[in-house]
């Protein structure tokens, strides 16, 4: 008789508890070649030898080994731990139940989010939206953000929230910054040469420098404890506020 095993549950042969077949029978190549009497598995599991050390193949129980590739298909999480962030993204459908994760690839390719008014005070989980190129999360709880991870970020709407602090310095693609209405004590926008809408009003700046946003056209940033501003530099400049 042939011996078979299964091609994917293959080292669970000794387990105790009633097991469900997944996969196709793996078949020895002749009867009564004992064939998957030794299994191994490499590291990565996507390797596999199984041995019929009877198999007639060569010679009269010369025995017979086949590597056989099994595909493996690996899905990562990303770590999202606050309960309305991940449920905005159920509710979004990029995520199905609230766990403190999503499915990486159910976001990666997301190219605009729109999270406002939801209470959400942490944002854990946004540099898995690798792809982002607008993120509108005015209006929450966020007393930090971190968005280095988000390079295509063009425009980002943080306004409304807690922040003590901004680095957008990777995000050299930036055309629209709203981060008014937070607790900024500084913003450095020097590496975003792009910017052409930057509304940082009602924070505690006290110092602005925009010298190198040459292409500035709009510029809110009143309600600040600045003592000057030097915008020489901001001849595209035609609304300053």
């Amino acid at each position: 008789m042939k011996h078979f095993i299964t091609s994917i549950l293959l080292l669970n042969c000794y387990l105790l508890h009633a097991q469900t077949q997944l996969g196709s029978d793996i078949d020895g190549e002749a009867a009564d070649d004992n064939f998957g009497a030794s299994v191994s598995m490499n590291s990565a599991g996507d390797r596999v030898a199984i041995g019929g050390h009877a198999n007639d193949g060569a010679d009269t129980d010369a025995g017979h080994v086949r590597v056989y590739s099994i595909p493996i298909t690996v899905q990562t999480t990303t770590y999202v731990p606050d309960d309305n962030f991940e449920q905005a993204l159920i509710d979004l459908g990029y995520d199905d139940v609230l766990n403190d994760s999503v499915l990486t690839a159910n976001i990666s390719s997301i190219t605009s989010l729109d999270i406002t008014y939801l209470s959400i005070s942490d944002l854990t989980g946004i540099e898995g939206f690798t792809a982002l190129t607008e993120l509108r999360c005015f209006n929450n709880q966020l007393t930090s953000l971190d968005v280095s991870s988000n390079t295509a970020l063009t425009k980002l709407s943080c306004g409304g929230n807690e922040l003590t602090s901004l680095d957008v310095s990777n995000n050299t693609a930036l055309t629209v910054l709203f981060c008014n209405s937070n607790e900024l004590t500084s913003l450095d926008v020097n590496s975003n040469t792009a910017l052409w809408s930057l509304n940082c009003g009602g924070n505690e700046l006290t110092s602005l420098d925009v010298s190198n946003n040459t292409g500035l056209g709009y510029l809110s940033c009143g309600s600040n404890e600045l003592t000057s501003l030097d915008v020489s530099n901001n001849t595209a400049l035609n609304a300053l506020h």
